[in-house]
C-alpha cells in the first residue's frame, strides 16, 4: 500500500487542529511515501499550526453560523457553495485515497464532496456531544472514529468505532523531560509550578481568575506558567514582569509545559481531556459552559466521577478557587491519587487505532 495519498481537515481551534496532525504523523510513519494535504478554514489558526507541522494546507472561504443575525450569516449560503466548488477541485487534482475530518467548519463541504465523488471517508468526533459538522456528515461518512459511549443518539451505529482521542506521541513519556522543562521556563525546582491552560484561543473567565489570584498563588511558593490565549496576550502579558511568572500567547512544547508542572489548571475540551489522562498530573478542570450541551463539564464529570481530577464551575470560583487550590497544593497523597487514577483513563493507542481504520478502508 505505498504511494497512498490522503486529505486531513480539521481546524478551528486546537481541539480539531491537533487531532488531525496527530493523526498525520501516524500514517506518515505508516507509509512514509504516502502524500498528506491539509484542507482549512482561510484565517482560522489552522493555517499557522499545520505548516509550523511540517504539512501543505489549503484554505476554503467558510465559516460557522452565528448565533445571531450576521452579514457573516446572510453570507453562508454563498461560502458553502464556494467552499465545495473548491473542495472538489482539490479532491480532483489531489486524487485522495481516503479523507479524514476532525471536525471544525472547513471538514464539512471538504467530507461532503468526497463522499459524493466515492471517496471513503472518516470522521473522528472528539466530544461526549458532536459539532453540528460531524453530524451533518455523518450518515455518508464510511467510519466514525469516537472517544465516548453513547454516541449513537448521534451517528448510526454501524458505523461507529471506539477509539479515544488521538494525542501527539511526544506527551507519553513527560516524565522523561522534568529537567529540560525546568530549563527552558527558568523554574525553581524547590517550587510547585502551577500550569494553566485556558484552550488554544484562551479563557478570559480563566485568565480573570488568574489575574484576580496570582498574588495569593505567589505567596503560597507557587509558579505559574500562565497560557492566556493569543486574543488576551497584550491584556495580561504585563503580569509576567513579575518573578516567578511566565505569560505566554500560545505553548509551542506541550510535553515540556506538562513535564514542568506540579498542578494543571484546565479547561475541559475534549482534546485537553484526553491529553491530561496520558499525562497523569493532578488537575482542576474548569469547564466552559458556552458550549453546547454543556459538554464541558460532562466531559471533565466522566474524569471526577473516577476519583482523578477535581472541577470547579464558573460560579464557584470566587468562593471555592482558593480553599480547593490550597488544600490540593499541600496534600501530596492528593496529588499522588488524582495523577494515579486519571492515568487509568488514558488510551494511548488511540492514534494508532485510528490509522488501523483507515487501513481497512484501504483494504476494502
Amino acid at each position: 500500500m505505498a504511494n497512498k495519498k490522503f486529505i486531513l481537515s480539521g481546524g478551528g481551534t486546537g481541539g480539531h487542529i491537533y487531532p488531525a496532525i496527530a493523526i498525520a504523523d501516524e500514517l506518515k510513519r505508516r507509509f512514509p511515501e504516502s502524500e498528506i494535504l491539509f484542507v482549512g478554514a482561510k484565517d482560522k489558526m489552522e493555517m499557522q499550526k499545520v505548516p509550523q507541522a511540517g504539512y501543505s494546507i489549503k484554505g476554503l472561504w467558510i465559516a460557522g453560523i452565528q448565533r445571531k443575525l450576521t452579514l457573516d450569516n446572510a453570507m453562508f449560503p454563498l461560502k458553502l457553495v464556494s467552499s465545495l466548488i473548491k473542495a472538489r477541485g482539490i479532491i480532483k487534482s489531489f486524487k485522495p485515497d481516503v479523507v479524514i475530518g476532525t471536525g471544525g467548519f472547513a471538514s464539512g463541504p471538504l467530507l461532503k464532496a468526497a463522499s459524493s465523488m466515492g471517496i471513503p471517508t472518516v470522521i473522528q468526533e472528539q466530544n461526549s456531544y458532536p459539532g453540528i459538522t460531524n453530524k451533518w456528515l455523518s450518515k455518508q461518512a464510511d467510519k466514525i472514529c469516537v472517544a465516548y459511549d453513547n454516541l449513537e443518539r448521534f451517528f448510526p451505529a454501524s458505523k461507529i468505532v471506539f477509539t479515544g482521542n488521538p494525542v501527539r506521541q511526544d506527551l507519553i513519556h513527560t516524565e522523561d523531560n522534568r529537567a529540560a522543562a525546568l530549563q527552558k521556563y527558568g523554574l525553581d525546582p524547590q517550587k510547585k509550578t502551577l500550569l494553566v491552560l485556558g484552550g488554544s484561543l484562551g479563557s478570559m473567565r480563566i485568565n480573570q481568575l488568574i489575574a484576580k489570584e496570582l498574588t495569593w498563588l505567589l505567596a503560597q511558593n507557587v509558579q505559574v506558567i500562565w497560557q492566556c490565549g493569543k486574543f488576551y496576550f497584550e491584556q495580561y502579558r504585563h503580569h509576567g514582569d513579575t518573578d516567578n511568572v511566565q505569560v505566554l500567547s500560545f505553548i509551542d512544547r506541550m510535553d515540556l509545559a506538562y513535564a514542568a508542572a506540579d498542578v494543571v489548571l484546565s479547561r475541559s475540551g475534549a482534546s485537553s481531556v484526553s491529553e491530561l489522562c496520558i499525562v497523569g498530573k493532578p488537575v482542576i478542570f474548569i469547564p466552559s459552559p458556552n458550549v453546547a450541551e454543556d459538554h464541558q463539564t460532562k466531559n471533565a464529570q466522566s474524569i471526577v466521577d473516577k476519583d482523578g481530577a477535581l472541577m470547579l464551575k464558573e460560579v464557584q470560583l470566587d468562593t471555592q478557587f482558593q480553599p480547593v487550590f490550597e488544600d490540593l497544593l499541600h496534600n501530596e497523597d492528593k496529588q499522588r491519587r488524582l495523577g494515579e487514577n486519571i492515568k487509568k483513563l488514558a488510551k494511548v493507542n488511540a492514534t494508532n487505532d485510528i490509522v488501523e481504520e483507515i487501513i481497512k478502508l484501504l483494504r476494502d
